[in-house]
This record gives C-alpha cells, sequence and structure tokens, in this order.
C-alpha cells in the first residue's frame, strides 16, 4: 500500500446495505492450536466487533479464513473446527454454525437457509490450492456465495490469493473496520505524524529489514537499531563485536543506509555499550562492556544501562514512536531488560498523552506483552509480513485493490 493512506480512500461497511445482505468477510483467525483447542484467542477476540456489527446490522455473515499451511490439500490437522467452537464460546448470544468445506453444495445449502444475523464459518480456505495462486473458478465459486465482500484481514492483504484480492474484484467490496485501525494507525505513524518521528527497529538480522530501514530513513527523524541487526552497524563502523551474532557480507549496505540517513537528515542511533556473555542461555553469567571493548569470545545479547538512558531521552523528545523488533534477546533472561525499560517508557509517555506510539511484528508483541504494556500503547499490529512490507514502501494488493472500489 502506498500513496495517501485515509478513512476517504476505502469504502467502508458503513456504506454497505448489510440487512439481508449475503456478507462474505476475510478474517484472519490464523490461531495457534493445542490439544485442539485454541491456545490463543487474540486474534478471534480482535475479530469480534466486526463480526456483531454485521450480524447486528441484519448481514448473513459468511466468516472466511485460513490455518496454517495445508499445502492446498485437506487436512484435519488444520481445520477451523475449534475456531469455531472459540467464537461460540465468546459470543453465546449467536450461534456460529461451522461448514466442513468453504465451496460445494453442503457450503450453498447452508448459506441459502440462512437468516438476517446468522453466523457461519466455512472450512479452511487453504485446503484448496486455488486459494493461494487466486484461481478464477475458486473465487467464482466463492463469489457465488455472496452479495458483498469485507475485507477485515490487513495481516493477509500483502497476498494476492483468491479471498483477499480476487473477491475484492469479483463482488462489491468494503474495509472492514479492524483494517481501517490497521491503516489508519500506519497513517498516523507515516503520513502526517507529529514530529520528531522515531522507529525502534531491532531484531535478529539486518538482511530481512534492509528495505524496512531504507524506506523508513527518509520518512523518520531518529533511527533506532537494536538487536544483533546493531552489531551489523557496529561492524560497518570498524567495530569488533567478538561472536556476536553479525552478518559482514551486509556491511556495505548498512554503509549506504547510513549515508542516505546523512542525506536525509535521519539520526540513525547505535547503542554505545552492552550486555555481554561468552554463552546464549538463560541467566549466563554477564557484564556490562562499552561497545569498542567487546572482547573475542564475547556476544552482545542487549543494550547496556547508558544505552537505555540514552535511547530514553530520545523517546522522551519524541512524539510519534513507530517499533518493530526487540532490543536484545527477550526471550531469554536477563536480556531483555532493555527491550523491557523502553517499552515500559514508551507505554507511560503515551498514557500522559505525550507520544503517539504503533508498534507490530510477532516479536514486538511478544515482547511488549511480556513488559505488560501492551494495552497502553496507542497500537499494536498482530500482522506480520504485512506490516514490513507496508515499512518498506510497498503496495499491498489486498488493500491497493480496496482504493480501487472506491
Amino acid at each position: 500500500m502506498t500513496g495517501n493512506i485515509s478513512n476517504s480512500s476505502y469504502p467502508q461497511i458503513d456504506e454497505a446495505e448489510l440487512d439481508g445482505a449475503r456478507v462474505l468477510v476475510r478474517a484472519d483467525l490464523n490461531v495457534p492450536l493445542a490439544g485442539g483447542k485454541v491456545s490463543d484467542a487474540t486474534r478471534i477476540e480482535r475479530f469480534l466487533p466486526t463480526l456483531k456489527r454485521l450480524a447486528n446490522g441484519g448481514a448473513k455473515v459468511i466468516i472466511l479464513s485460513h490455518l496454517g499451511r495445508p499445502k492446498g490439500k485437506k487436512n484435519p490437522e488444520f481445520t477451523l473446527r475449534p475456531v469455531a467452537d472459540k467464537l461460540g464460546e465468546l459470543m453465546p448470544e449467536r450461534p456460529v454454525r461451522f461448514v466442513e468445506d468453504c465451496i460445494g453444495d453442503e457450503v450453498k445449502q447452508a448459506v441459502s437457509a440462512m437468516q438476517a444475523g446468522d453466523v457461519v464459518l466455512l472450512e479452511n480456505l487453504r485446503f484448496y490450492e486455488g486459494e493461494e495462486s487466486n484461481d478464477p473458478e475458486f473465487v467464482a465459486a466463492l463469489a457465488g456465495l455472496g452479495d458483498i465482500f469485507v475485507n477485515d484481514a490487513f495481516s493477509v492483504s500483502h497476498r494476492a490469493h483468491a479471498s483477499v484480492y480476487g473477491l475484492a474484484r469479483a463482488l462489491p467490496s468494503y474495509a472492514g473496520p479492524q483494517m481501517m485501525d490497521e491503516l489508519n494507525a500506519f497513517g498516523v505513524v507515516l503520513e502526517l505524524p507529529r514530529r520528531p518521528v522515531a522507529a525502534v527497529v531491532g531484531g535478529a538480522k539486518v538482511s530481512t529489514k534492509i528495505p524496512v530501514l531504507t524506506n523508513l530513513v527518509g520518512k523518520v527523524d531518529i533511527l533506532i537499531i537494536g538487536g544483533g541487526m546493531a552489531n551489523t552497524f557496529l561492524h560497518a563502523r570498524g567495530q569488533e563485536v567478538g561472536k556476536s551474532l553479525c552478518e559482514p557480507d551486509f556491511a556495505s549496505t548498512v554503509g549506504e543506509i547510513m549515508s542516505r540517513a546523512v542525506e536525509t537528515g535521519c539520526r540513525i542511533v547505535l547503542q554505545t555499550d552492552a550486555v555481554v556473555a561468552t554463552a546464549f542461555e538463560p541467566n549466563a553469567p554477564n557484564s556490562v562492556y562499552n561497545v569498542t571493548n567487546i572482547t573475542a569470545d564475547g556476544m552482545i545479547l542487549d543494550i547496556g544501562p547508558k544505552s537505555i538512558e540514552d535511547i530514553a531521552e530520545r523517546l522522551k523528545g519524541a512524539r510519534t514512536l513507530l517499533w518493530n523488533g526487540p532490543v536484545g534477546a527477550f526471550e531469554t533472561p536477563p536480556f531483555g531488560e532493555g527491550t523491557f525499560a523502553l517499552a515500559k517508557l514508551a507505554a507511560e509517555l503515551t498514557k500522559k498523552g505525550e507520544l503517539v506510539s504503533v508498534a507490530g511484528g510477532g516479536d514486538t508483541v511478544a515482547a511488549l506483552n511480556m513488559a505488560g504494556v501492551t494495552d497502553d500503547f496507542t497500537y499494536v499490529s498482530t500482522a506480520g509480513g504485512a506490516f514490513l512490507e507496508l515499512l518498506e514502501g510497498r503496495e499491498l494488493p489486498g488493500v491497493a485493490v480496496l482504493a480501487r472500489a472506491r
């Protein structure tokens, strides 16, 4: 998705005539399962307001989703039945019927029997190869079940799949409320932000974030690099990083990013001290070193106290924050202290109204959850690939097609 991200760019469900309409709604209900039950219902819970809004508006709601990677074959391991059970549990006032297919006669019969306000969840779309290949016949089979299409699944909208892109071209189409929340959050950060804008970009490898960094140095005022990827920046500056995770082959690319930042006036911030251990394991003995003094057998596993203080001051001076990726190996104690300290500060500044904070990406969400501050950020996206592609400045097919629907 490039260009203007705004409410007016997309048709929304307030504009649709819902009463009695068969509404195909694409949701992201790709949730973790354990023992045949949903083990984390976050994505289901986030979808509930959209579902209730459609059903309460008199729509016949037909939910489309995928689960896992069944590779185009029917596989009971990836059935959405546990999701239907959890939906029913969370919405006891409105029964959810589960249908054991997503196209075919059984589905047509179930849909034809629906009354206004009824809810049906169809089986995993990815049981058919046509979903991921955007096969015209599969699109047509899905489109025949509905009168209008609602995409409320930002997290899969970087894919030109049948239920994301194909349906939006086949039926009158609308952006769902959750989709709009995501797009509006990005608009606030990347298009009309309160400045200064700071970005924290962390993670293990700089190679996976090169397009993100290249795009952000032209968008933000301060770019704070953390995690394993910061080691490659340190290496590119000629500093020794010992046994730390590092990608020397990308040193020249990092140099180009740093040069580009100088051109755009973006300040790149790296840690000045680090928590260092000789073994990467829980509660490994560790010491704090200046980054100019990393020993040959040392591994940088977190930012040090001076770096926390320095970055904290920069966050206090910012008005908008974008966060993607931890600044240390937060999953392994005690190497999450830097990430947790900055997360708590960002949450505190947000609660005071001094900062607009938007975060996303799987590791980021996990870190914010561990810090206990997820609910205090302005917005936290559960999207992974779509979040990164938007940060890269790329067009998301499932979003762009909705804009054209306008």
